[in-house]
């Protein structure tokens, strides 16, 4: 059977292929702000149950956050996916195949989340049990998860249509998007569970509300933007290749994903072996890499967007360019955030706590938490190089490698070295990661561009 090729679009193809510092900080800027409206989200939602007064409701707010964090953190193959896929249709100019990439994914967002809001006691009893919270905490972590699962259809499908917009080159419009979404959410999560007084199920109720409102605006945006040619045909949407294609990205990015949150997980669960105080200051300096990490997931959308770009359009001198200049900022990025954690560390941790052993156990080890952005630096901006080429394969290749180090050596260190151990092996598991992909990059490189010098 003959792939069905779209129309080429060479003229969309050239316009595409700049490549310099402020392309990959028009990307940055606007998507770390778009990633920094998440944490807010968050906050409000604690707050708004806070306020209610009821500690076990509150409990059972933060154990079905965290069951829906891993959820849509796993899931995260569609965003991410769905961007190298549809960079490189517009890098190759195949506009037509711009469409169909998301339409496949639509597909996959609205069949994932419909698999998930029927098999939510599954997943609700999965992570009752990781976390064993009290009975009353369990039960109105199940309300919450009960209720806000319904919406999964819609947050997956708004990957599917951030990873469309990002793909195409729209990053305002991707920040756009996200306020109304995060901003939508705020607001109903407010009115529902405080003023209308409806508590956790108010919370979830307006999750669900946030998200529908933002797929609404996506869908409504996305088929404005709908030119004459550009809708593809039924056999195209279907066509077996390129939804194999998909499937095979989004399972390496997920596997990839997995590991990572297990990587979180095992930090987590050692460090809890030192006792509470230490569990303690290690979340609390975690909590700080983490934020800091939105500005460099910025630079990581940028590599994926513009590598993705470059790959469809068969230039390996813009590819290269991307790969330059993204490692750059991702670096200027990453001594900036060392630095503020080295020199405003102490102020944030007494911030962010009041018990005196917490803090004096977290200053011991703040210099890690400010080497984290220095040494991981370099992994994000090849996850998002490795993305938008989709060279899906090996990066989960060397994500599973890394992950082997992180545990071989953070049991094998811990007995001589205790908390230091951990972190050592933590900043060994990041740095690896990172520079195991650009090891790769040459070969990688040539499979797909070959030697010419264009």
């Amino acid at each position: 059977m003959t792939r069905l090729q779209p129309d080429r679009d060479s003229d969309a193809s050239e316009a595409t292929l700049e490549v310099s510092h402020r392309r990959v900080l028009a990307i940055t800027l606007p998507m770390t702000l778009a990633f920094l409206t998440t944490p807010l989200l968050g906050m409000t939602d604690i707050a708004v149950i806070g306020r209610v007064g009821d500690a076990e409701m509150l409990g059972g707010l933060v154990v079905g956050a965290l069951v829906f964090d891993f959820v849509f953190a796993v899931c995260n193959f569609l965003r991410a996916g769905t961007t190298g896929l549809t960079a490189q249709a517009v890098g190759a100019g195949r506009l037509r195949e711009v469409e169909a990439v998301f339409l496949r994914a639509a597909l996959l967002a609205i069949a994932i989340g419909l698999v998930l809001v029927l098999v939510q006691p599954l997943v609700m009893a999965i992570g009752l049990l990781a976390v064993a919270p009290g009975p009353n905490v369990a039960d109105a972590a199940a309300t919450y998860v009960f209720v806000r699962m319904f919406s999964a259809p819609f947050a997956l499908m708004n990957y599917a249509i951030l990873g469309s917009v990002l793909g195409r080159g729209k990053s305002g419009l991707a920040l756009i998007l996200q306020i109304i979404i995060n901003g939508t959410n705020i607001a109903l999560s407010i009115l529902f569970g405080l003023v209308f007084g409806w508590g956790i199920f108010g919370v979830a109720f307006g999750t669900i509300c946030g998200e529908a409102v933002g797929c609404l605006a996506g869908l409504v945006v996305l088929g404005r933007g709908l030119g004459p040619g550009r809708l593809p045909r039924r056999a195209e949407i279907f066509d077996r290749a390129g939804f194999l294609q998909m499937v095979g990205v989004n399972r390496d990015i997920m596997i990839r994903s997995f590991c990572l949150l297990v990587g979180f997980a095992l930090f987590t669960r050692v460090g809890a072996s030192f006792g509470p105080v230490a569990l303690a200051a290690n979340g609390l300096l975690m909590t700080i890499f983490m934020t800091g990490a939105y500005l460099l997931d910025g630079v990581a959308t940028a590599s994926e967007q513009l590598a993705g770009l470059a790959v469809g359009a068969r230039r390996r001198l813009a590819f290269d360019r991307t790969v330059t200049l993204t490692c750059l900022w991702g670096m200027i990025i990453a001594v900036a955030l060392a630095a503020v954690t080295a020199l405003a560390g102490g102020a944030l941790i007494d911030f962010l706590t009041t018990d005196q052993e917490v803090r004096t156990a977290a200053r011991e080890f703040l210099l890690f938490a400010a080497a984290t952005p220095l040494v991981g630096a370099l992994a994000f901006v090849m996850d998002g190089i490795f993305i938008g080429a989709t060279w899906s394969r090996a990066m989960r290749d060397m994500m599973i490698a890394s992950l082997a180090l992180f545990a071989a050596l953070g049991y094998g260190l811990t007995p001589f070295f205790g908390n230091h151990g951990l972190w050592i092996a933590f900043e060994v598991f990041l740095g690896f990661r990172g520079f195991t992909l650009l090891a790769i990059l040459p070969s990688q490189r040539r499979r797909t561009f070959g030697t010419a010098a264009t």
